[in-house]
């Protein structure tokens, strides 16, 4: 139920449709406008598929890792597929999160805060608005939310009807993961039940079991102690996320509650602006600086710190922690160059973000037979550096963001499986941008958890730096 709610904190001038007053870029052209209105009329009144609750506890969440205490991990599909809304697709992309978040923990010794990239994320920006084949142009695919991507008229041609779609589909997904959660699917007395039918052929399988026999002697342990079930160890918290892009979509779910001030996009936990749409003038700061919920940013190297300044100012103007994450996404060969003067300014000014990296888009490239991929070590060197360079700049990376499958795709080059070009047409099933298997993710997620030890560990002493032998003449 809607109510009039206190908008003493929304922002002077901000409705949910204020953003049509702005330049609205990658947004789809609609030949029936009628039809639109219809569509987004049924939208504005089918239940909501998360709480104000659900996302203040994100909020909270996100707000200690801006801080240090969590660390986030976020990943799922480039773009989702209405075809892959079943059972097993969803199941394996949230066991393969659940595994990565619980290296991640045993690494770094930290909770984790685990983000699905699903339950809406049928739309993408496209850097063209037509394709030609043949001598035929046509509009591009924008995602399942807007066209389809067989190359006719009538399947690429917008269809509001498919808004509605988008929205039975992430509603089907949510509750499904939310039925195993709370059925014990993710509970830390049986990781082993995670495992996805090729985890044996891994070349870090054996690392991944022995992490999980030491959580489980850990568990037993503490039992032992308490005398009774660990019960909040049988469910976790998880979250979803996907690009605000499609505005009219994010407006039509967005509403106040009762008891709350301001206005929520009830669609999801955690929307994000992208990169090619974070315009300080444009439609989406516009529509984003008005919303209750946790926010990110994608910003890639063209991003000046003055300009990133301006972006949390209008975002984030009571500098409130666990607002606003910064999803950097600069390049293996950019981020030394481009990350130290952003941190620089933004800690300067005191401003709270949190930094979450990004390593998989700036990392694209096309092989000569016109396949796109990214190549592990890439996307492990940007992650690296990233740590690095806010360690040495007096911040903290604070999270990171995937895209991937719990599917054994042949989409990116590189990682302990060996995966080469030549591999790519073996088993390439993105229609947009290449994922990590799920051997390549695994990896990723132990690479980094080693990484996080490392940085737990105290600097050694004086005494412990000198280990020279002592001279004979003292």
């Amino acid at each position: 139920m809607q109510t009039t709610a206190d908008t003493s904190s929304t922002p002077e001038a901000w409705t949910p449709t204020s953003w049509q007053g702005k330049l609205a870029a990658q947004q789809p052209v609609y030949p029936d406008p009628e039809a639109l209105k219809r569509a987004l009329g049924q939208l504005g009144h089918l239940p909501p598929l998360v709480t104000s609750w659900e996302i203040e506890n994100l909020k909270h969440q996100l707000a200690e890792a801006s801080r240090g205490e969590r660390f986030l991990l976020q990943g799922g599909d480039c773009s989702e597929s209405f075809d892959d809304c079943e059972s097993a697709a969803i199941a394996s992309k949230l066991k393969i999160l659940l595994q990565m978040s619980l290296v991640l923990v045993q690494g770094g010794k930290k909770r984790v805060i685990r983000i699905g990239r699903f339950a809406g994320q049928y739309a993408k920006p496209r850097s063209a608005d037509t394709e030609t084949r043949a001598g035929v142009t046509l509009p591009c695919y924008r995602g399942d939310m807007i066209n389809r991507a067989e190359f006719t008229l009538a399947d690429r041609t917008p269809n509001p009807e498919l808004l509605l779609r988008a929205y039975e589909r992430s509603g089907l997904t949510i509750n499904f993961i939310r039925s195993l959660i709370e059925g014990g699917f993710a509970d830390l007395h049986h990781p082993e039940n995670w495992g996805l039918g090729f985890v044996a052929n891994s070349p870090h399988a054996a690392e991944y079991m022995r992490m999980v026999e030491t959580i489980g002697d850990s568990l037993r342990f503490m039992e032992t102690l308490t005398g009774s079930v660990l019960a909040d160890i049988n469910r976790v918290d998880f979250f979803t996320s996907h690009e605000g892009l499609h505005l009219y979509y994010e407006q039509a779910q967005t509403r106040q509650v009762p008891r709350r001030s301001g206005w929520y996009n009830l669609s999801t936990h955690f929307p994000w602006v992208g990169e090619r749409t974070r315009a300080l003038d444009g439609a989406h700061i516009e529509y984003f600086r008005g919303i209750s919920n946790p926010i990110g940013l994608k910003i890639g190297p063209g991003v000046t710190p003055e300009a990133a300044l301006e972006l949390i100012e209008a975002l984030n103007p009571q500098n409130e922690p666990g607002r606003l994450t910064f999803i950097h996404r600069l390049g293996a060969n950019c981020v030394e160059k481009c990350l130290p003067p952003l941190a620089a300014a933004i800690r300067r000014e005191g401003k709270h973000i949190l930094w979450c990296c990004d390593p998989m888009h700036a990392n694209t490239e096309t092989t000569k037979d016109g396949i796109k991929t990214r190549h592990f070590d890439k996307i492990l060197g940007e992650l690296e550096t990233s740590y690095r360079v806010l360690r040495d700049c007096g911040a903290h990376l604070g999270g990171v963001h995937f895209e991937l499958t719990g599917d054994n795709v042949t989409e990116c080059v590189g990682g302990a499986s060996g995966v080469t070009e030549a591999d790519l047409s073996r088993d390439y099933r993105t229609s947009l941008d290449p994922r990590l298997n799920y051997e390549q993710a695994m990896e990723m997620a132990l690479l980094l958890a080693r990484l996080m030890a490392q940085s737990n560990r105290p600097p050694p002493s004086p005494a412990q730096r000198d280990t020279r032998p002592p001279s004979g003449d003292m």
